[in-house]
């Protein structure tokens, strides 16, 4: 889709930048042939991770619209310019997210990480800003724009109902006290500190019972990977969790939580915050993911229609041998040939006036 093939471009270079070739001219920026073939190479590369089998189908089908997402790409930059979106914030936020994730310290681990993989980190938050910005001007722009009425819900709904049956299912978060985590004010000995691990977790299990929000216990005090997200571990179906902890939390409401339960890995408390039964969910269920799936659907050729318009208001040439699939026809000339020929004609009548010709 666009937005994913704008996520992952480079940034376009300044027009004064020194270039071999020049693929395409975007107002004051430029497209280079290095850039050019480098997103080429970074759709196979996607092509391939995410789909092997049909990697080279998929490139086939989105190689010739390389040049047009960059083009896009740089179009809604400066849309954000117009719009004074500058993303700072939401950097500086996303990235302590994947510190927080990753488990990492500090910032400038983070930076560690991103070069161990040979990543330059200040052409990562580059990358990382580009596609906050774009992502807010195509909501600003064009998804705030979009009305979806609830007719158009129940239509969407009646008419996609097979789509949407659903096997029974949990969701699960957890709140996990790990008997493996050593650190300096831990008790040495193995039976102490299996019984400091389920004293806390009891303690923690109290304080929940008497109203403590789950969530906020659980990104305070959680050994899991799943603490930042308030310990959220996605939905299970029958049969995908071990047989005792199936009938266990199966058999629970949403909202309701488990006694302190021990594992390989320490002392668990799990919350069922949904519990969906088998067949098709109702429309009041659901609506938030039917508008986003209409949302969706309406999304890309509203676009699209909007970058034909930005198009038609920008200074836009491409050189010989390469083609925008995203031009529109209502696009006009470059104003550089008209002035060329301006000035041709008055150089022209110059030397006529003075008998050159």
């Amino acid at each position: 889709m666009l937005l994913v093939c704008l996520a992952a471009l480079p940034p376009l270079v300044p027009a004064d930048t020194v270039v071999e070739e020049i693929v395409a001219r975007v107002n004051n920026q430029i497209v280079t042939r290095a850039e050019y073939l480098r997103s080429k190479e970074q759709l196979k590369q996607e092509a391939q991770q995410q789909d092997p089998a049909n990697a080279e189908k998929i490139v086939a089908e989105r190689d010739k619209d390389v040049l047009r997402d960059l083009i896009d790409q740089q179009l809604l930059l400066e849309k954000g310019k117009d719009l004074s979106i500058t993303a700072d914030t939401e950097v500086i936020k996303r990235l302590d997210e994947m510190r927080k994730e990753m488990k990492l310290e500090s910032m400038e681990d983070l930076e560690k990480a991103a070069q161990s993989q040979g990543i330059a980190f200040e052409d990562f938050k580059q990358n990382l800003k580009n596609q906050i910005i774009t992502q807010q001007v195509i909501s600003k722009e064009v998804g705030s724009r979009m009305s979806i009425g609830k007719e158009e819900l129940q239509q969407f709904y009646d008419a996609h109902k097979s789509q949407m049956e659903l096997p029974e299912q949990i969701r699960l978060s957890e709140l996990l006290i790990s008997t493996e985590k050593k650190d300096k004010d831990a008790p040495t000995d193995e039976a102490q500190q299996l019984a400091a691990a389920q004293a806390k977790a009891d303690d923690l299990l109290a304080q929940i019972r008497k109203g403590a929000a789950f969530d906020e216990i659980a990104k305070k005090n959680s050994d899991g990977p799943t603490a930042a997200q308030g310990g959220d571990l996605g939905y299970f179906k029958r049969a995908t969790l071990a047989k005792e902890l199936e009938d266990k939390t199966f058999a629970m409401r949403p909202g309701e939580v488990s006694e302190v339960i021990r594992t390989k890995q320490g002392f668990v408390i799990l919350k069922v915050t949904e519990h969906q039964q088998a067949g098709v969910p109702p429309l009041s269920q659901i609506e938030g993911k039917v508008q986003d799936a209409i949302y969706m659907q309406k999304l890309q050729p509203a676009l699209r229609a909007y970058l034909q318009k930005l198009r038609e208001e920008a200074y836009i040439k491409i050189a010989n041998g390469y083609v925008d699939t995203g031009a529109s026809p209502n696009q006009t000339a470059p104003v550089e040939t008209t002035a060329k020929e301006a000035g041709a004609k008055e150089l022209k009548k110059k030397k006529k006036k003075l008998g050159i010709i």
